[in-house]
């Protein structure tokens, strides 16, 4: 199996893998938006009682048509997949928007009772924005739980809830490493650095040597990358118990060490700033200036279409670390199919998110038609996909790389449900502070002060680190 040769574009790609706030709602909207159904069987229902498989059959065998928002392109090949297999069903995919469009209309939709679909694209950050109001379907009853061995651990973190509940079905991830231009290191004498502490040297070494040239960007705008590194160092700055209670810890140690780290290194001058996906950055990118792009297992495929003229150069190694002795990663990306819980056939659509993600050969396509990192293990240990030497990076076995990163990716990185507020809060405070310079350390503590006095304000009941 491998990789697509129609690469998506530069621009299609990073609005799909960007992370993307997911929209606020004030703690009393969020519980008065939950919405009710009925049909197949269950739909509003708590239970947790298994369905049997003589309702699924008859449910399957019924005529029915799904609805399904997606902004995966072509996605219509792994649908029609399901269809032939379960020929009574008929799935309608719809895009309706990507980011912060499609979380509007579905949160819209949920509220006004009317209009949602019965499965929904989500992000695993998002997760936690439509469980607190009670938006999604518990897929327990439906089979779910017997696919857990199916797909990488910590995804499964990422879809369960507190009680064990299954809110989605992994479809994809984004475990991160770190792209770096050979030719550049060969050049200067620098080994891909196996600690933060030997990346700082590297930084400091590369720059000296060559004003034109430094060792990364660490974007300004980027709350996404910046949550990756703190998943990576095992900070753990959200957590939600119930309804309205919300830890909010983003100014840790943990995260000081980050944000004295990155602040230090953009005030020496030794790191780029700024912001990504932008002509600047691409062409960034193309002439030199960054000797290593710290991004997700999705980012071999993008740079391949984005930096085409450095066709060659690049190589695929994991995270500088912390601590070697105990390699770790964060993730960045990723996301899976949610079951509204106003559907009025839990069944079909429990069963459809289920097909979609864990069939082997939908799986796969999702892998070479979209160029997803796969979220089953099944996949990620086939021995074509490990083998893929794109010429890009020079013939090495990047799928392979990062297969392994993501076996490092711990499973109890947590979500806030407020994650637009924490984005805009970050990029107004930790990120300004990269990008003028100033002391990151100090914008944590406003970071925690503004999302706390946001949470406060929402009705959350914040508890103390």
């Amino acid at each position: 199996m491998r990789r697509s040769s129609s690469t998506p574009s530069p621009s299609r790609m990073s609005r799909r893998l960007f992370l993307t706030a997911t929209g606020a709602v004030s703690l009393g909207a969020a519980l008065s938006a939950c919405g009710g159904g009925s049909g197949d069987g269950g739909g509003s229902s708590s239970s947790t009682k298994p369905v049997g498989q003589a309702d699924i059959d008859k449910a399957m065998k019924t005529p029915t048509e799904l609805t399904f928002w997606t902004w995966v392109p072509d996605i219509e090949q792994e649908v029609a997949l399901f269809e032939k297999k379960y020929p009574a069903i008929k799935v309608k995919v719809v895009n309706a928007g990507q980011g912060v469009q499609h979380y509007t209309k579905l949160r819209t939709a949920i509220k006004a009772g009317k209009g949602a679909p019965d499965v929904a694209q989500m992000e695993y950050q998002a997760i936690p924005t439509f469980t607190i109001t009670d938006s999604l379907l518990d897929l327990r009853p439906y089979g779910a739980s017997g696919l857990k061995d199916t797909f990488v651990d910590w995804t499964w973190g990422q879809v369960s809830g507190p009680e064990g509940e299954i809110w989605a079905i992994p479809q994809d991830t984004g475990p991160m490493g770190m792209l770096y231009r050979a030719d550049i290191f060969d050049k200067h004498g620098i080994e891909p650095p196996k600690t933060w502490d030997d990346f700082a040297a590297a930084a400091r070494r590369l720059h000296k040597a060559d004003l034109d040239v430094y060792i990364t960007n660490l974007a300004a705008n980027e709350a996404a990358a910046w949550h990756g590194l703190l998943w990576q160092a095992g900070a753990k700055p959200y957590a939600t118990s119930g309804k309205g209670n919300v830890s909010i810890d983003v100014d840790d140690a943990i995260s000081k060490k980050l944000a004295a780290y990155w602040g230090g290194l953009a005030q020496e001058g030794v790191i780029g700033v700024e912001p990504d996906f932008t002509d600047a950055w691409f062409s960034a990118l193309n002439r030199g200036k960054y000797a290593t792009w710290i991004t997700a297992a999705w980012g071999p495929v993008f740079l391949s279409g984005a930096a085409k003229s450095t066709a060659g150069k690049w190589r695929a190694a994991p995270l500088p670390q912390w601590d070697a002795a105990k390699p770790s990663s964060g993730n960045w990306g990723g996301s899976t199919s949610a079951v509204i819980k106003a559907t009025r056939n839990p069944i079909a659509a429990a069963v459809f998110a289920q097909f979609l993600n864990s069939d082997p050969e939908s799986a796969q396509l999702l892998n070479t038609k979209q160029s997803f990192f796969p979220a089953t293990k099944r996949l990620l240990a086939d021995p074509d996909f490990a083998a893929d030497a794109p010429a890009f990076y020079g013939g090495q076995k990047v799928n392979q790389v990062f297969a392994r990163i993501g076996e490092t990716v711990s499973r109890d990185f947590q979500w806030p449900p407020f994650l637009d507020q924490a984005v805009t809060d970050w990029t107004e405070t930790v990120g300004t502070s990269l990008a003028k310079k100033k002391d990151s350390v100090a914008a944590l503590d406003a970071w925690q002060t503004r999302l706390t006095t946001y949470a406060k304000a929402q009705g959350f009941s914040v508890q103390a680190p």
